[in-house]
């Protein structure tokens, strides 16, 4: 399902990652500084001469940010933001069914010593939802995460495991690439990680998956709202 159109996007060239934050890029020939949300490796995407797309955000320095990066039938959305962006739209249209009757009530809330992405309303009482963005190609079926230590994210879903009979919470893998029939934990990328999942998920929080991408007409593609999720290796 097409959701809707990223108009404002312009062809870049990658040339190489300076830093976290930080992609050298090339537009027309002229190279400039793209702003990087994902904070992932991302080693099968940042490679140099692989087409991205980037917006303009008109910064002093950092005068685009990097949206996507061409993959094998369309693009997949490295942005945060954009992800989050999508994530808003299927709950404001209701196309996410496993979250209907739910409805944004707050982002960025405060649990314990930890920031959650967001707090919904639902027919069943406050939920809250946290998304990881879910971009490396494992076995080429699936969509992973994640591809390097992410302490910030154990701490995360430890608390959300924490406070599970309060808040009933979900973590939401956002596969932003395509061709992908599932998701699970990369655990080469962080060992710890199939363990924190596992006990979380023993503690009643709901581990899901929604597969999205950008096609070649920059449409933001709705593949699946309910990626097969398998808490394994």
């Amino acid at each position: 399902m097409r959701l809707f159109r990223l108009d404002d996007l312009i062809k870049c060239e990658l040339i190489e990652r300076l830093n976290r934050f930080t992609v050298r890029i090339s537009i027309g020939g002229e190279t400039g500084l793209a702003h990087l949300t994902n904070t992932g490796r991302l080693r099968e995407y940042i490679v140099r001469g692989k087409e991205g797309l980037c917006s303009s955000i008109g910064g002093s320095r950092l005068k685009y940010r990097l949206v996507a990066v061409k993959d094998v039938e369309g693009y997949a959305i490295l942005d945060t933001l954009t992800q989050s962006k999508i994530f808003e739209y299927l709950l404001e249209h209701g196309l996410i069914p496993w979250l209907a009757g739910c409805s944004l009530r707050n982002r960025n809330f405060r649990l314990g010593s930890e920031i959650i992405d967001y707090m919904l309303g639902c027919a069943d009482g406050v939920r809250l939802a946290e998304l990881k963005s879910a971009v490396l190609r494992v076995g080429n079926d699936y969509a992973s995460y994640p591809d390097c230590p992410t302490i910030r994210g154990r701490r995360q879903i430890k608390v959300l495991a924490d406070y599970s009979s309060t808040f009933k919470p979900y973590v939401i893998f956002i596969a932003s690439l395509p061709n992908v029939t599932g998701f699970k934990p990369y655990c080469l990328g962080d060992p710890e990680i199939i363990n924190i999942m596992r006990y979380a998920s023993e503690k009643g929080v709901m581990f899901k998956a929604i597969n999205t991408y950008l096609d070649l007409e920059k449409w933001v593609v709705l593949a699946n709202t309910d990626l097969r999720v398998k808490l394994e290796c």
